[in-house]
Formats: C-alpha cells, structure tokens, sequence
C-alpha cells in the first residue's frame, strides 16, 4: 500500500526530517535530482526547457536544470524574474549555482518566444507552482501553461502539475498536462483524484529521505492507496469443498415501480460476484417484471403501497427472510417514503449484516434529519454495516445538502464523521466519486479508480450487489472489511473495463457491466495472486 498524505502533513514531513538532521538545502538538492532523473528516463533530453516559478519548486527548478545540464543536455531555464532578484536565500543559492555550471535562462519571455523556445525543446519540466497552490493562474504563467499544453511534448512536473490542488484535485484555468509527475516524498489526495487524475499522467514518488517511512507513519496518513497484490489477505483459499449455501447467501431488497431495473442488477451483481444462493425482494407490483429477467433468482414478492414501494404491511416478512440469510443488501430503486423509512430502521435493528445503498441511505438521511453522526445509536450495532453514498448521498447523510463534498479529501471527512460516531471496527463508508475511498474507523484504503464507462445510471446498484457478496463470503472476518470493500470497488471497476473493450467507453450499459462481474472477480483474483507471488519471490 502507498501512503497519502494532506498537504499539511506533508509539510510536517519536511519539518521532522529538518529536525532529524537533512536540512532544507539537502531536500531541494534531491527533489532535483528526482525530477532531472524522470526527464532523463524519458529517452530523448536533447534539449529541455525548464519553467521555474516562484518558491521551492523554483528552486527544484534550477537544481534539476544543473544537473541535466551536467549530464550533457541543451538546458535552458524560463523564469518571471532576474535570479539576481530572487528573494529566498535558497532559490537564489541553487539558481547561482546553475549559472556558474553554464545554464542558460530567459526572464520573462514573450508568448511567441515561449513558443518557438518550446518548439525547439524535446522536454519540458515544470517547476511553476507545487503543493502550496491554490485559486486562479495569472500572467506570465497562464501564457507558459497554455504554450505548453499547446506544444505537443513531453512533460514532465515537479511535485504536482502546475494548476492543480495536491489538496482537493480541483484545476484553475490552465494547468499543466504531464506525462509524469514525480511527487516528493507521498502521494497527495489532489494528484490521484479530480483533475489531478488526467493532469498528473504515471506518478512517480520520490521519498527524499530514508527516515520519510518513518515520519510519513507517525503523520498518520490521510489514506492509504491499494495495490492489487494487497488484496491476497481477502482471496478464500481454493477448494472444491464447497456448496452454495457454503458461498453465502445474500438478500437483496429493493426496487420500486418507477425502478425494477436498480433491484434487478443488483442482483444479479451479487450473484456473478459469487454469492452462492441470492434472493431478491421486491414490491409484488414489480415481482413479474424481475422474475422475467432474472431465471436463476428467486424472487419474492412483498406488499406494495400505492405509490409503488414497499408497503409497511411488508415489515414482518421482511425482517423474518433477512434473518435466515448471511447479508442483506437494500436500497437500490426502492423509493423513499414513511414506509421505506420503517423498514430500514428495521433491518438496522437486526443482527445481520447490512450493505445499505441509495435510497435505503435516503431514508437513513430522513431519519436522522440529515445528522446521521448525531444518532450513533442507529448505526452502532453487532453485525457489519457497510454504506455506500455517492457524493449527494453523503452530503445529506452529514447534513451537507447544499454543499456536498466535492473532492476526495472532503468525502473523506465526512465518511469520517460517520464511522467514527459510530466508533466500532464493523462499519465501512464506500464514499463513491470519480476517485473512491473505502472509509474505516481507523483506516482509509483507495482502490484504483474505474473507467468513464462506470459513469452511468444503474453502476451503483452493482457495486452494492457486489459488496454484499463479498461480505457474505468474509462475513466472518470484520477487521478486514475495508480492505474487502476496496476489492469489490476494483473487481467493479474491472467489470467497467471489460465491458468498455467490448461495448466502448460512452457504449456500455449497465447491464454490460454486470454480466462482465465473474470475469472481472476471476481476473482481479489472478492478478492478485500473481502479484503477491513476485513480491515474496523478491
């Protein structure tokens, strides 16, 4: 797992490791060296224009361009100001030195210089603005970023590309499209979410120091980032010793007249993610309708009210088929009404556990007066909970209707609001953006994010389907219920994928996806053994 970091932590970092003896020259001397390492690993390093901006990444800037220099290439540094004028001591020392060593730079170029100068470039590094970023791009260095998005070649960033919040992924108007970002000391919540995904291309970090490990730790990461091969701790060893009943068996509650669709795939998402024996329960006005798409699930018809939902006559039913099975999953299409309300304080009541989705987290929502972190007592219980809200959803649940988190780091805090009132090791919030967190109470794991083909109606339904199976499958194993999330997010997201090669990006349904999930699972479950396999034969 790679850890990440807020900014602010980040700079406590380079505090501790100041403290511990490398001082601050010593650090820029090596964050310099990490990216005039990345262009040269690039290949062709001719000739590399460089664009230094103010503060530490400036000074980056210039130790990366005495080097490059030094290794033989054409090396030219485009600055805003004189070096004479620098006004940090450091940046002006590591710029002084690259003069002497016969690098060459030009103040304040003109649009049309820029132009050329990159024309003539084979690389470019960009050291204009790092993780101190924030607000809008002003002259001259929204002309240095549009010259050089416009210009076609390589890019390469320091620390974050220019533009872009290493904080929230947030973009000003322009910023800098890399090739390879080389990012010091961890991964930020910005470089791997919002813009920063399509800005940052492959990323590349670069610790600075061998006590980095160490006081990265003791910062206490803001999340930790997956890799496929962590998965192996939550893969059932392979037996034929097995039935259905063996495999799990899940229910699946949801649907509503306007919504049979959103109960239908999610479950048949539980099934193809290895649920030996799914049941889906469903308003009895939508029964015929589910059980004509679905031949290999039961499903059970429950009392409907006129509007189309589940009735509260339905309640004793209910709660009697949750409580014969291993996990229930609810919410999908089901409407929210009084009704729904009360069978979702029901279920939460029960000692079964639960993947609560959609409209089940509505009508948490409404329970709660959208305060769900003030009502502890409803989401404390003796069974995993697991929650999964996409941004609005979560906005309502913490009582942020009018200003839903917009970024992965603020998602993070409000699930955090949540799986810490509740205090226990049980729950899990799948806080669900185009970059999604798998929120515990004393870890936050990030799955790699899915393909644009996951951006439409009916996806959530699937991943709810597919959490349940796992569940039903690790049912017996809470402390690695993140971890088990973020695998369902990434055998999701392989679903996605899958289905893209086959139907295209802007082509594939949702009802593509979900019958490309078996695949998907046997696929993320090889790619994990392989993986773990290497990694301990080295």
């Amino acid at each position: 797992m790679q850890p990440v970091l807020n900014v602010e932590d980040v700079r406590r970092v380079e505090q501790d490791l100041t403290a511990a003896g490398v001082s601050l020259a010593e650090l820029m001397r090596r964050a310099g060296h990490a990216a005039a390492q990345e262009v040269l690993n690039l290949g062709d390093v001719e000739h590399v224009i460089i664009f230094a901006g103010p503060g530490n990444n400036g000074g980056d800037s210039w130790v990366a361009a005495e080097l490059l220099h030094r290794a033989g290439a054409s090396v030219e540094v485009v600055c805003s100001e004189d070096p004479a004028e620098i006004q940090s001591p450091l940046e002006a020392m590591v710029a002084k030195s690259a003069q002497e060593a016969g690098v060459s730079y030009v103040v304040a170029p003109s649009k049309n210089d820029i132009e050329r100068r990159l024309q003539e470039a084979s690389v470019a590094l960009d050291g204009i603005f790092g993780t101190g970023f924030h607000g809008e791009i002003h002259a001259p260095y929204d002309i240095w970023i549009n010259a050089i998005n416009e210009s076609g070649i390589k890019v390469v960033s320091i620390d974050v590309p220019s533009g872009i919040s290493a904080q929230t992924g947030e973009g000003a108007n322009p910023y800098v499209m890399a090739e390879v970002t080389v990012t010091m000391i961890s991964l930020k919540p910005g470089l791997i979410s919002g813009k920063g995904r399509d800005a940052c291309g492959a990323i590349v970090v670069a610790p600075l120091a061998e006590q980095s490990e160490k006081f990265i730790v003791d910062a206490d990461p803001v999340a930790w980032r997956v890799d496929t091969a962590d998965y192996v701790d939550v893969i059932p060893a392979p037996t034929v010793d097995i039935d259905k009943y063996s495999r799990g068996s899940v229910l699946v509650v949801a649907g509503s007249k306007h919504y049979p669709g959103a109960a239908i795939l999610a479950a048949e998402a539980a099934a193809r993610a290895g649920a030996g024996y799914v049941t889906l329960c469903v308003p009895s006005c939508i029964a015929t309708v589910c059980r004509t798409h679905l031949t290999s699930i039961p499903v059970v018809a429950l009392p409907s009210s006129d509007s189309g939902t589940f009735a509260i006559s339905a309640k004793a039913d209910l709660i009697k088929l949750a409580k014969s099975r291993d996990v229930v999953v609810a919410g999908p299409g089901m409407g929210v009404s009084a009704d729904t309300v009360s069978l979702v304080t029901a279920l939460l009541e029960t000692k079964v556990p639960l993947v609560l989705d959609a409209d089940a987290l509505n009508s948490m929502a409404r329970m709660t007066t959208d305060s769900i972190d003030n009502f502890p007592e409803l989401i404390r219980r003796e069974a995993p909970l697991v929650l999964t809200p996409h941004r609005k959803e979560l906005g309502r649940l913490v009582g942020m209707n009018d200003a839903p988190p917009e970024s992965l780091a603020s998602s993070m805090e409000a699930a955090r609001r949540i799986v810490w009132a509740d205090g226990g090791s049980d729950i899990c919030v799948i806080a669900k953006g185009e970059a999604t967190a798998c929120v515990g109470v004393e870890i936050a794991l990030l799955p790699k994010p899915g393909p644009l083909s996951l951006a439409t109606a009916g996806t959530g339904d699937i991943l709810a389907g597919i959490v349940g199976a796992f569940l039903a499958r690790h049912m017996n194993e809470e402390d690695v219920l993140p971890l088990m999330c973020a695998m369902a997010c990434e055998t999701h997201a392989t679903a996605a994928r899958l289905a893209a090669e086959e139907f295209g990006l802007y082509g594939a349904l949702s009802s593509d996806i979900v019958k490309k999930v078996g695949l998907a699972l046997d696929n993320v479950e090889e790619r994990t053994t392989l993986l773990a396999a290497t990694e301990m034969d080295s």
